[in-house]
């Protein structure tokens, strides 16, 4: 890694056929690779158990006193499940959360500078990446805006077709992600293939165009092959988040010989190190007083207590911890960053224009080629529109026309709430690939925000509101004019931002779309009741009467009311009397306690709007304010 560029990369399985593809590229400059060091680092979680008052947190320890130097090269973290692995890689890639964590990561001696997330690459076990983006697509969007701009596209787009080529992806380079990718990487390709290239890039390693760029690569690895193994320069073996080794990858099977634990002949070294960690292997059988499997549970737990505990003390009166020790005490060179305060802040390398540009891009050519929700959401506007056209078709004017223009509106208002419950997985689906694209420096929370809600309005809201509009108003046989058209159109889109912002502001910090679902729904059947129809609003309690001022499809309800009866005249031909007896729409209104001004129909767009901004806010600040680090 070069002292511009940090690749770290994420927890790789050796079992798994399924590898992580990712965008966050770094380019290096042809200068030596930068020297990482920690220096005592500790990291503790809080940990709570039982109910109300009955309620206790403990502190556990996940990292303990763990110091050492990673050089240019290959350096892998080893450790059994729950060794502390990704808690580290996450410490060393400036990625945990500061609560819980002391000690100091340094970058050559210096304190990791604020913008060194954008500066590394981190790559997650997950798949991260836009899935309906091709190969060349995701990196040049990466690039694009982890690049600085001082860099012209010609030579971004340069480094992107080079890196194809060192990564073997030139045959899928086109392909979406989704699909014929995830064909191609086989489990040689994830895992061998994948190491050899990261280790050519170390100087000297091959003679190839990269030899000189030299690169600092971090990997957490469970239990890998020899033939990846053997690749490794350097070695970090955890245990209960402390070091039992910390040295030259080919050094260590001589230090465990030395403290008595020998490798068999044609025995995997990851697999040995693991068993005399796990308490498994001959060697640790050959040097305990006892046979551990005469030994019931306490007894079992004691002795790999016994053994952890040895293996870290062993690890602390070792030369090869004392020569890492004499080295970290040079690297600092008697300045003190303990009591330096932590900082996780995020800087970018490009604008709120450029970001905003790519971003909205991506988002709509995600939408374009992945069409199917907008397609559905238009497809079952169209049907509902042409079914209540069907049952409302030709309404009449009189007294039943006053019920089937009411029953249509506040099905027609009702209709744009639910219908906005699709936007509650928004931010839900992409939640691992927002935080993981935001914390590396790609684009700020508000280019995010603005970007998905822009192109969510434009094409699930607008689109299928106009259509809806036009084809139910002109079938059921509403106000025949211009104005009247479009002020219901207004109103029926107003509507449906309305609740699409207040789905948002639900679901923004939610992961599981069920559950927002859910307490979206209940919002809204509530919100039905108190929108004018189904109760009359004057005759409610006033301690509950109030709530009609939160109800969503009231001020639609009564906006298109007031559209729709003003100045319209229902007659009726009583059969007792053979007199005509006729209402005004006014009258109506009046009897709902409906005020039919100028202001009293405004006034319901201007509270839509309003509580839009609200909404939008709130989701803006839970998805500003969500946990991003580990």
């Amino acid at each position: 890694m070069a002292d511009t560029t940090v690749q770290m990369t994420g927890d790789l399985n050796n079992n798994e056929s399924r590898t992580p593809v990712s965008t966050r590229m770094s380019f290096s400059s042809p200068r030596r690779g930068a020297t990482v060091s920690f220096h005592n680092i500790n990291y503790s979680v809080k940990m709570k158990s039982g109910f109300m008052c009955k309620r206790k947190v403990t502190q556990k320890n996940i990292l303990i006193e763990l110091n050492g130097v990673m050089k240019p090269g290959l350096n892998a973290i080893l450790g059994p499940t729950g060794s502390g692995k990704s808690s580290f890689l996450d410490v060393l890639a400036a990625r945990k959360d500061p609560a819980g964590l002391s000690g100091e990561v340094l970058i050559d001696g210096a304190p990791q500078p604020p913008n060194f997330k954008c500066l590394s690459g981190y790559v997650v076990q997950d798949d991260v990446v836009m899935g309906t983006l091709t190969v060349r697509e995701n990196l040049r969007f990466s690039a694009a805006l982890r690049l600085p701009k001082s860099i012209c596209q010609q030579e971004k787009d340069e480094k992107i077709e080079k890196l194809i080529q060192e990564l073997g992806l030139s045959k899928v380079a086109d392909s979406r992600v989704t699909n014929q990718i995830h064909l191609h990487l086989t489990d040689y390709m994830c895992n061998q293939h994948k190491l050899n290239i990261l280790k050519n890039h170390r100087p000297g390693a091959y003679a190839n165009i990269m030899a000189n760029s030299g690169r600092t690569i971090i990997l957490s690895i469970h239990q890998p092959r020899y033939s990846i193994y053997r690749l490794f320069d350097s070695l970090t073996l955890l245990l209960g988040g402390r070091l039992v080794y910390h040295g030259p990858a080919q050094d260590a099977l001589d230090y465990f010989s030395e403290i008595g634990y020998i490798c068999e002949p044609h025995n995997n070294p990851a697999d040995f190190f693991l068993d005399v960690i796990n308490g498994e292997s001959t060697a640790v059988a050959l040097n305990k007083l006892y046979d551990i499997e005469e030994l019931d549970q306490e007894q079992l737990r004691s002795s790999l207590k016994g053994i952890e505990d040895r293996l870290v003390e062993e690890y602390k009166t070792s030369a090869s911890n004392k020569q890492t020790k004499s080295e970290l005490e040079r690297i600092i060179q008697g300045k003190d960053y303990s009591k330096r305060p932590k900082s996780r802040t995020i800087t970018y390398s490009t604008s709120f224009c450029h970001q905003f540009n790519w971003v909205l891009k991506r988002t709509f050519r995600d939408l374009m080629l992945n069409p199917q929700t907008s397609l559905v959401q238009i497809g079952v506007m169209i049907f509902l529109a042409l079914v209540v056209g069907a049952i409302f078709f030709g309404v009449k004017d009189n007294m039943s026309g006053i019920q089937n223009r009411m029953g249509a509106l506040f099905f027609i208002t009702s209709n744009q709430c639910f219908s906005s419950m699709s936007s509650a997985e928004l931010f839900i689906t992409e939640r691992k690939l927002f935080v993981h694209e935001y914390i590396s420096g790609y684009y700020r929370v508000s280019v995010y925000f603005l970007s998905k809600v822009l192109s969510d309005i434009l094409t699930l809201r607008t689109i299928p509101a106009i259509i809806f509009s036009c084809v139910v108003y002109w079938m059921i046989g509403l106000k025949a004019s211009a104005e009247a058209f479009f002020i219901f159109l207004f109103s029926i889109i107003l509507v449906s931002y309305t609740a699409t912002s207040m789905t948002l502001a639900i679901s923004a910090d939610q992961t599981v779309v069920g559950i927002a679902n859910i307490v979206i729904n209940m919002i809204f059947v509530f919100m039905m009741i108190f929108s004018g129809l189904l109760v009359n609003l004057p005759s409610v309690a006033d301690w509950l009467n109030w709530l009609k001022y939160l109800s969503i499809p009231r001020y639609g309800l009564v906006a298109v009311e007031i559209n729709e009866f003003i100045g319209l005249t229902l007659c009726d031909m009583r059969n007792t009397s053979g007199l005509e007896i006729c209402t005004t729409g006014e009258e109506f209104l009046s009897e709902q306690g409906i005020t039919y001004s100028t202001w009293g129909l405004w006034q319901n767009h201007l509270a839509l709007g309003i509580m839009t901004l609200i909404f939008l806010i709130i989701a803006y600040l839970k998805l500003r304010f969500i946990k991003k680090f580990t």
